[in-house]
Formats: C-alpha cells, sequence, structure tokens
C-alpha cells in the first residue's frame, strides 16, 4: 500500500488548492467578459423581444380547433376601380410627393386637432392587412393632460437609463446626428397621443386563447399605413420605440397581458418653430433592384 510522506501530502494539498483557485479565477474572468460583452450589446425592448411563432403557439395550445375555418367565411365579387395607365401615373407620382415630404418631427404645437380626423385616419390603419385576418391591433388614444405626462415621466425614466447604459457606445453614437436625448417634451404638448400595441393572442368565442399569426409584422403594416393616413390628413408625428417601457405603459393604460407596446405616435399640427434636419433620401437606384 502507498502511503504519503508528510512532505508530499503538504504538496498535494497545495496543488489542489493552486487548481481550485485557478478555476475559481477563470470563472471570475469569463463572468467578466460575458457581463461586458452584454453590456456593449444593445438591448432589445423586452416587449419586442416576444414575437409570433413558437412561444404564442404553445401558449394557444388546442385553441386552433376552436377559430372559425376559412370554409365558412362567404366570398363576395370584388369591386375594384382601374385606371388609365396615365392616370395610375399622375396619381402615383402625386402620392409620393405627399408621403415625400412626411418628416419626423418632435416639434409638435398643443393646438387641439379634429377628433374626427384621429378616427378616420385609425380606421385607414385597421384596413391593414394581418395573418390570417386576426387584425391584432389595438390603438390607445391619450388625450388627458394628467395621463400624457404619467407617460412621459414613465418613458423618460428609462430613456435615460436607455441612452447611460442599454443602448451602448454604438447606438448612441449614431443618434448623435439626430440630436436626440431622453427629454421628450413633445409627450406632454402633443394634443394626441396613439400607442399602438399587438396582441399577440386572441380569444375565441369559448375564451381559448387562439393564435395572431405574424402579428408583429401585421401591426407593423398597420402602422405604415396610420403613418401615411397622418400626412395625408396634413398632422405630423415621431415614430417612437419607448425601450423597456412597455410593461409600464401597459399597467398604466389598463391593457391586458396578451397586448405588447409596439409604437408611440405623438400627433398633432407642426409648432411654429419646428425645425427638422436636412436629411436625404436614397435614390430609386440604392433601393430598387429589378430581375
Amino acid at each position: 500500500m502507498f502511503f504519503l510522506t508528510p512532505v508530499l501530502a503538504a504538496v498535494v494539498c497545495i496543488l489542489i488548492v493552486w487548481i481550485f483557485k485557478n478555476a475559481d479565477r477563470s470563472m471570475e474572468r469569463r463572468e467578466e467578459e460575458a457581463r461586458a460583452r452584454a453590456e456593449a450589446r444593445p438591448r432589445v425592448d423586452e416587449d419586442l423581444q416576444h414575437s409570433t411563432d413558437l412561444d404564442q403557439v404553445e401558449e394557444a395550445g388546442d385553441a386552433d380547433e376552436s377559430q372559425e375555418s376559412e370554409e365558412n367565411v362567404e366570398h363576395i365579387a370584388f369591386s375594384h376601380i382601374r385606371y388609365p395607365e396615365k392616370e395610375m401615373v399622375k396619381r402615383s407620382q402625386e402620392f409620393y410627393e405627399l408621403l415625400n415630404k412626411r418628416r419626423s418631427l418632435r416639434f409638435i404645437s398643443n393646438e387641439q386637432v379634429p377628433m374626427e380626423v384621429i378616427d378616420n385616419v385609425i380606421k385607414t390603419a385597421g384596413t391593414a392587412p394581418s395573418g390570417a385576418h386576426t387584425e391584432p391591433w389595438t390603438f390607445v388614444v391619450v388625450k388627458d393632460p394628467d395621463m400624457k405626462h404619467k407617460i412621459r415621466g414613465i418613458i423618460e425614466e428609462e430613456e435615460e437609463i436607455n441612452y447611460l447604459k442599454r443602448m451602448g457606445h454604438r447606438w448612441v453614437t449614431d443618434l448623435k446626428k439626430l440630436r436626440t436625448n431622453w427629454i421628450k417634451e413633445y409627450l406632454d404638448t402633443a394634443p394626441v397621443l396613439i400607442l399602438i400595441f399587438k396582441q399577440v393572442y386572441g380569444f375565441a368565442a369559448n375564451g381559448k386563447r387562439k393564435v395572431h399569426h405574424y402579428n408583429e409584422i401585421s401591426v407593423s403594416i398597420a402602422c405604415g399605413i396610420l403613418l401615411a393616413a397622418l400626412q395625408n390628413a396634413g398632422l405630423v408625428t415621431v415614430t417612437t420605440t419607448p425601450l423597456n417601457c412597455g410593461p409600464r405603459l401597459r399597467l398604466l393604460l389598463g391593457r391586458p397581458a396578451n397586448e405588447k407596446l409596439l409604437m408611440l405616435l405623438p400627433v398633432g399640427y407642426p409648432s411654429k418653430e419646428a425645425t427638422v434636419l436636412d436629411l436625404k433620401r436614397k435614390r430609386l437606384d440604392q433601393i430598387m433592384v429589378t430581375v
């Protein structure tokens, strides 16, 4: 039988302690590197992390069985207006020129806007296509000054953290040319705030959850149509995605758990001192490829 001498036993003990200490240091270094990478990487809004497909299919369970079959939806004749070619060119050019004047504006007047116009532009947004025609959107219109101020407080609190910690140096540097920061005065001055929520799932008549296919894409399309409708009506806005504010704003506005904030639009007329950056859009040959 092999016996360790006192000296050899001491050497073995020292070696074991050294191995464990180095393992601890290595683990600490790996953790520090991981933290550094996480801090350098821009953090995505927690609401936007929940997309459309796998999570909600699991949540929906067997709800598909309770959804109405497309075979039960009546088909009707399609009504269409076909314009002469010259009229098509004219209309398409005029619409382009109208939307080419659209700018993201942070200087918004407190002058009230007609609510009938807000109703109409949201109805227009609601004409957007959606996955399986689930129409997974909720438009929350906020006019109450106290509620607008509470919304501003939440957003500015989170945005300060975003700028200083979450977004990372590169993201903040890219925003410098726009001269933006976490102060959002327009959230108080704009007469209307429109908060657009995506419904990550819905409910069937029997109360079971039902899948809202491609809800984020569907609601994004609706937001694009809403921007066009606002421009057509002579109103201005700036698209904002309040990072990491979604859960608090959802609770503040009393929205259900199946709704996630996608976008916030302050809406109104431009203020008299409004300015915009002299930015240029890409040319057609830079954005279109014909095959």
